[in-house]
């Protein structure tokens, strides 16, 4: 709500009014010229009920801000009594009130107390007690007062324009529909145009925009308003050629077990699906229900209540036979169905299988491990027994698994609503070393368009990239991936102050309050939407904690000569206020001894401001710092964990570190045997050959990798090796897989390595910070980002020995 503060003067009859607008300025002045005292030569000197309704004019729908409040109102209403005016309902804040609740203990609280206490200046001058009681001159000091008092309270808040990155649909952020609504209201067009098809073709959109631009946040919203109906699927980019179905396929499967209020995307896609397979069995007939000759039961009925109500528990509680028939019951009519309407070929009737168990279960770990078992990973044989499904065998295919189980979700869909399958961060498939990775994911989304109906596909991209997939794709790829374009422009001004203001509303502070003009027109001008909430993340710190502007991040948009002047004068004009207000303490100090506290006095005069390269490195300390929290709250929530996903994460970092020291990546073979996932960093000291072994350690495939891998470090002597495993995975409890782990410890060149909770968040906070640089999700260069790991005691890990960078001694973190 906007405000304005107003100061009064008469008793009790309103001799004349000040009103203060948001920015600090002089929006009105008047005087009565019915009261005695005032001289007929004034300005604005008007009869008291003009004066009256004027100052109604301007405050209605505001908020009045008064010091002593009670004081201004009691002369209003009297004056409006006198006039014969009906008092009118008007909102007051008192910052005398506010400063006695937030600013304990103090000497006084009047308004010529607190203005010198917090050392407030109207036009550079300190409050003067003679000038007092002149409504312009209070209602200015009042103004800074409760300037001061929104900041001290701002002080203790998280900065609002922080959180200025979407990193998943699955988010909240605060959101400011209007900016791309039309661009929104044309994906929900599609969407309705998918499900009338009669064909049920999947169609394809490519949303194109800057870095930064709201690629992401566009695709919140649309979380936000389809969640309740569709499942939504979000799929970053790959990072190994040989499994990019298997990579797109396990993201859904993370997307499907996201919760939606009390129950998962895929509780309710059986849910949704299988009422419209059951009512396919009932005939509606003047609004009686009939059953008809299709072996409809009681039993079907009170399912189909159940899933009308959402009610799952209506079904039996856990480990219940009530329980157990209902889901039988459940899975054959699912299992009847499909092979009626497809066929009881391929993988689907155990996918099938498969959700309906993951669905039949509340206990969480069970549900984990239906998971698990649904992403194709063999089970131990507990877990196979705990929840009553056969393991896969050894030699399944994992890439024409995922492409028909992907294909099972698009055809229940049908009987729902239309997938949305999101692919985003794709921006590093257009490097160089990349080029298999991005052939093999146009030819998995082609299958996917093949084989996956009544889904919208979309990508988000960036302009750029978007013309190299073009020209790497053949046309049947783009044909059908562009059906729709979608292109994201620049808000207007209007827009983006709408936004800011929206970010805004968590801390309750009008826009135009918390910066100046200038602040604003610096803001305003950074392009795209996210260097603009940042620039508001640097000018409210700057404001609100008295932090220094740093430097203007790089963005897209690259400043011309005249406007780096621009920015350099705008600098140069900030310092020198604080400078001025500094020598203006420096002067009351040396006046009235202890009434400036010196410390932060010093801190004025010298300001801790950083370098570029200072402020670089704390930008990036600063991400590490968020996403490492992050990561670690999200620790236990237990992935799809895959050996080509890992090597994939692991390539991808060393690819990066090459950028700071020479190295050659390869891999070994030995024969026709399989290895581990592995990659082979060659550096100018040594050779370290780095893999993963993620797969159940019950099967062959686990024995005879470790044994291969075993035999490659005695055929190796000169190489160093390293084999990892997660240890959230199943325990190893098998003899034979115990006496292979310790034969490669045992070795002189090889070690086996569970990781830990923290080996494995550096893994993902390395791998992330690469692709978030890769996606400009985070505006620093890739080699001083890299830097930070390798010279920064807190932030090196042993993983960068393998990259030829030893632990760096007694540095910390630039604070």
């Amino acid at each position: 709500m906007d405000f304005v503060v107003l100061d009064t003067e008469g008793k009790p009859e309103l001799s004349e009014l000040a009103i203060i607008d948001s920015q600090g300025q002089v929006m009105y002045e008047g005087f009565s010229k019915d009261h005695p005292n005032n001289a007929t030569n004034l300005p604005n000197l008007k009869s008291l009920k003009a004066l009256l309704t004027e100052f109604l004019t301007i405050v209605q729908g505001k908020k009045i801000v008064c010091h002593y409040a009670k004081h201004d109102i009691e002369i209003l209403q009297f004056s409006f009594h006198k006039v014969g005016l009906k008092w009118p309902n008007l909102e007051f804040e008192c910052t005398w009130n506010l400063a006695k609740n937030y600013w304990f203990g103090l000497e006084s609280y009047s308004l010529e107390y607190l203005s010198k206490h917090f050392n407030l200046r109207v036009d550079n001058r300190y409050f003067v007690r003679d000038m007092a009681h002149a409504a312009r001159y209070d209602a200015k000091f009042t103004y800074h007062l409760y300037r001061q008092l929104m900041m001290d309270q701002l002080k203790h808040q998280p900065n609002p324009f922080n959180s200025s990155r979407v990193d998943t649909p699955f988010q909240t952020h605060p959101d400011y529909t209007n900016t791309y609504h039309t661009e929104f209201l044309t994906l929900e067009s599609i969407l309705d145009d998918i499900k009338l098809d009669s064909n049920r073709q999947s169609k394809g959109v490519v949303v194109i925009g800057e870095p930064g631009s709201g690629k992401t946040h566009l695709m919140m919203r649309l979380a936000q308003a389809r969640l309740s109906s569709n499942r939504l699927l979000f799929i970053r980019q790959p990072n190994n050629p040989s499994s990019v179905l298997y990579h797109i396929y396990s993201r859904i499967l993370e997307s499907l077990v996201e919760r939606v209020g009390s129950s998962t995307q895929l509780d309710y896609l059986i849910i949704n699906s299988f009422q419209k397979i059951l009512r396919d069995r009932v005939l509606i007939q003047k609004d009686q229900r009939i059953l008809i000759d299709r072996g409809f039961t009681q039993k079907d009925q009170e399912i189909l209540k159940a899933l009308e109500d959402k009610n799952l528990t209506a079904l039996g509680a856990e480990g219940t036979e009530r329980k157990r028939e209902y889901w039988q019951r459940i899975e054959k009519r699912i299992s009847d169905w499909w092979v009626s309407s497809y066929s009881a070929g391929g993988f689907a009737l155990s996918i099938l299988k498969g959700i309906v168990k993951y669905c039949s279960y509340t206990e969480l770990g069970r549900k984990d491990i239906a998971t698990r078992w649904l992403a194709g990973q063999i089970l131990s044989d507990d877990e196979a027994q705990k929840v009553g499904l056969p393991n896969w065998g050894e030699d399944l295919s994992l890439e024409a698994f995922s492409l028909e189980a992907i294909s099972v979700l698009g055809r229940l869909s049908i009987q729902d609503e239309p997938l949305i399958i999101i692919f985003d961060q794709l921006e590093g498939l257009g490097l160089p070393h990349n080029r298999e990775i991005l052939l093999n994911f146009g030819e998995a989304i082609k299958e996917i368009f093949t084989h996956v109906p009544h889904s919208l596909v979309i990508l988000n991209m960036f302009p750029d990239r978007w013309e190299q997939f073009k020209t790497s794709f053949d046309n049947s790829i783009i044909g059908r991936v562009s059906q729709h374009q979608i292109h994201l422009r620049q808000p207007a001004e209007a827009e983006l102050k709408a936004i800011l203001r929206v970010k805004l509303e968590s801390v309750n502070i009008p826009l135009e309050q918390l910066f100046s003009k200038e602040d604003l027109e610096d803001i305003l001008e950074q392009k795209p939407i996210r260097a603009v909430l940042n620039r508001a993340a640097d000018y409210y710190n700057y404001r609100v904690r008295q932090i220094p502007l740093p430097f203007v991040r790089e963005n897209l948009h690259k400043p011309d000569s005249n406007e780096k002047l621009v920015i350099q004068l705008r600098v140069l004009e900030q310092q020198q206020q604080k400078l001025t207000e500094a020598f203006l303490n420096l002067m009351q100090a040396v006046q009235e001894p202890g009434s400036i506290d010196l410390t932060d006095l010093r801190r004025q005069l010298v300001p801790d401001v950083k370098s570029e390269e200072q402020q670089t490195s704390h930008n990036i300390i600063e991400y590490l710092a968020q996403k490492k929290a992050y990561l670690e709250q999200q620790y236990n929530n237990l992935p799809i964990i895959s050996d080509a996903d890992d090597i994939g994460k692991l390539k991808t970092i060393a690819e990066a570190f090459n950028h700071l020291k020479s190295i050659r990546l390869t891999h070994y073979r030995l024969g026709k045997r399989v290895l581990p996932e592995h990659i082979v960093v060659e550096t100018d000291n040594h050779n370290y050959v780095m893999g993963f072994l993620q797969i159940a350690p019950n099967t062959t495939s686990f024995t005879s990798r470790i044994s291969n891998f075993n035999e490659l470090v005695s055929l190796h002597p000169q190489d160093r090796f390293r084999l990892f495993r997660d240890e959230r995975l199943t325990e190893i409890k098998s003899k034979v897989a115990k006496e292979k782990i310790e034969q490669l410890k045992n070795s002189s060149n090889g070690k086996f390595f569970l990781l830990s909770k923290q080996d494995r968040i550096h893994l993902e906070l390395t791998y992330q910070l690469i692709i978030d640089i890769q996606n400009k999700d985070l505006d620093v260069d890739l080699e001083s980002a890299l830097k930070v790991f390798v010279t920064h005691e807190e932030w090196y890990h042993w993983l960068f020995t393998m990259f030829g960078f030893t632990k760096p001694l007694g540095k910390t973190a630039v604070k």
